[in-house]
């Protein structure tokens, strides 16, 4: 598959758990587009309904830290007015640990899963909840202090 395609797949859901139907059946977390794995981090809001991506319990953006400059990130748009998000693509070679928890969340729903050596398994609310102290740091690699100078130059 393709990221294009991918991306274009989002447009058809019209609630938050469409949303993550469409991401459970295309093999999120953990999908691979181009011949590259990736795990998918989907932020956003459905008419005011915000949902947002959690590793390991934390919310991503501050999980993946500027692990989220070297990541890819596309806007969509779905089919009710007010709705959409970003999806950001981060390079699975990039994740330093072997183990760790996702889950796509909003206020009331969430859909959660266990991720173990680049393959993810749907697990329940109690079953995330009881791992989560059980899990390792999430780890992954940063930009390296030469990508930061060519970065601090390229915006000043």
């Amino acid at each position: 598959m393709k990221v294009e395609g991918f991306v274009s797949s989002l447009r058809n859901a019209e609630t938050v758990g469409e949303l993550f139907k469409i991401l459970h059946e295309k093999g999120a977390p953990v999908i691979e587009l181009d011949g590259k794995k990736f795990l998918i981090v989907v932020e956003g809001d459905f008419e005011g309904r915000k949902f947002w991506t959690e590793i390991n319990g934390e919310k991503a953006n501050q999980a993946l830290g500027d692990a989220m400059l070297n990541s890819s990130s596309f806007p969509f748009k779905c089919k009710r007015p007010y709705t959409g998000g970003n999806v950001i693509f981060v390079n699975f070679d990039d994740i330093e640990v072997g183990e760790f928890l996702v889950a796509y969340r909003d206020q009331e729903y969430g859909v959660f899963y266990l991720v173990e050596n680049g393959s993810e398994k749907e697990i329940t609310k109690a079953e995330y909840e009881e791992l989560l102290p059980k899990m390792p740091e999430f780890r992954i690699k940063s930009m390296s202090e030469e990508q930061m100078e060519v970065m601090g130059a390229f915006f000043g």
